[in-house]
């Protein structure tokens, strides 16, 4: 038997995530994976809470993030729905802007946090599935990465949207010419023993940097700082530069933890399936804008 889960992000993005369960690893009770106190990872095996984690961890080793990684502080604090960690839309955290950043970001209408947009306002690019692009695979809905060294790369794959990135660490330079790419080109350095340092550029401009949709110019300039405290938690920060828009660069996470999984983890499939977009749009989306409108004509009538 085949569970399949569906889960509708509360930015009412139109998203529709499929997880398949092999029938051998269904117990007759399965966990719920979206159960806020119980995650599990695509055999359906339950994860230790953070209490029931080693109190003292091993060294970190020199030179090596690799491995499977989550949250520090449980899967779903990774889900950054209002915008970066560091910056959330609550009306408290307000941006560095230029006034071009200010009229750019004024043009993209997110549906979450303070001053969000109705639903029949919404201009997510990836309310249509379109790829949802670096930075923001690390600020929305960060959760499980899978990292793998290789002689002249580092790999990072992504359980949210199923997607990886490629960063070279074989001391080449960012191309001369480039084209956009949803993300990026990236190259990576050890900094120290414990600290890998990405630095990321040729990102399109049609992606969000986050979930609030703060935008961003060609020029953007992404830096991710690795740095792996011992051999279970690792803190990356993220740093965005883009003069035109910001008038200084700002942390969009500062020292986020990240904590190691075991190297058995296996990581759930999260993907955005246009054919099931079309389905939520209509049969959700469509009609929980149409309930806004109606509410806001009577609303205007009883004035």
């Amino acid at each position: 038997m085949r569970k399949r889960f569906m889960t509708f992000p509360i930015s009412a993005l139109t998203v529709l995530f499929f997880f398949s369960l092999p029938a051998g690893a269904q117990k007759s009770t399965p966990v719920d994976p979206d159960d806020l106190e119980v995650h599990v990872d695509g055999w359906n095996r339950p994860l230790p809470r953070m209490d029931q984690l080693p109190k003292n961890s091993a060294p970190a080793p020199k030179h090596d993030i690799s491995g499977t990684w989550e949250p520090a502080e449980g899967w779903r604090n990774g889900v950054q729905a209002q915008g970066a960690y560091n910056y959330p839309m609550d009306g408290k955290h307000p941006l560095p802007f230029t006034p071009e950043g200010e009229k750019a970001w004024k043009e993209h209408k997110y549906g979450d946090g303070y001053g969000s947009y109705p639903l029949s306002e919404v201009n997510d690019p990836f309310k249509m599935c379109d790829p949802i692009g670096f930075p923001r695979i690390d600020l929305h809905d960060l959760r499980a990465i899978q990292v793998v060294h290789t002689p002249k790369k580092t790999l990072m794959v992504y359980e949210y949207d199923q997607v990886w990135r490629s960063i070279w660490t074989d001391g080449r330079d960012f191309p001369s010419i480039t084209e956009p790419r949803w993300y990026g080109y990236s190259v990576g350095k050890w900094a120290d023993d414990y600290t890998f340092v990405v630095d990321t550029t040729g990102l399109d401009e049609r992606t969000w940097i986050d979930n609030a949709g703060r935008p961003h110019t060609k020029d953007l300039k992404v830096r991710e700082e690795f740095h792996r405290v011992n051999r279970d938690v690792m803190q990356l920060t993220l740093t965005i530069t883009d003069p035109k828009y910001y008038t200084m660069p700002w942390k969009a996470l500062d020292k986020y933890p990240l904590r190691l999984q075991s190297d058995s983890f296996d990581i759930r499939e999260m993907v955005c399936s246009e054919s099931e977009a079309e389905i939520y749009n209509k049969e959700i989306a469509e009609e929980a804008a149409a309930e806004q409108k109606q509410k806001k004509l009577e609303k205007e009538k009883t004035k």
